[in-house]
């Protein structure tokens, strides 16, 4: 899943977004073309849109996560290198 995926479904709790097949002119979105804030649907009652800033800003918490995530695990296993352990016996303890 990507971002722009994985972001929409921190709102309204989960499952309330569909894709747009055609635009406001009634032309076909190609499958590729999809996927943008512009061709979001609500689906689900109740579903409030997020604005596309909520949107970015929600796109950008979970990229700044994941990089907080790997930066901790690069910091680790240094860390496990400074105290004398080598790869197999690093990856041996956690898988990394």
């Amino acid at each position: 899943m990507d971002y722009l995926q994985r972001a929409l479904t921190t709102f309204n709790g989960g499952n309330w977004y569909g894709w747009k097949t055609h635009d406001d002119n009634g032309n076909k979105i190609p499958n590729s073309g999809r996927m943008q804030y512009q061709h979001i649907k609500i689906i689900k009652d109740g579903a409030t849109m997020p604005t596309e800033a909520e949107l970015n800003a929600k796109i950008q918490e979970l990229k700044d996560a994941e990089q907080n995530t790997e930066t901790k695990k690069a910091s680790g296993k240094q860390k496990l290198k400074d105290l004398g352990l080598d790869d197999d016996e690093i990856q041996a303890l956690i898988g990394v």
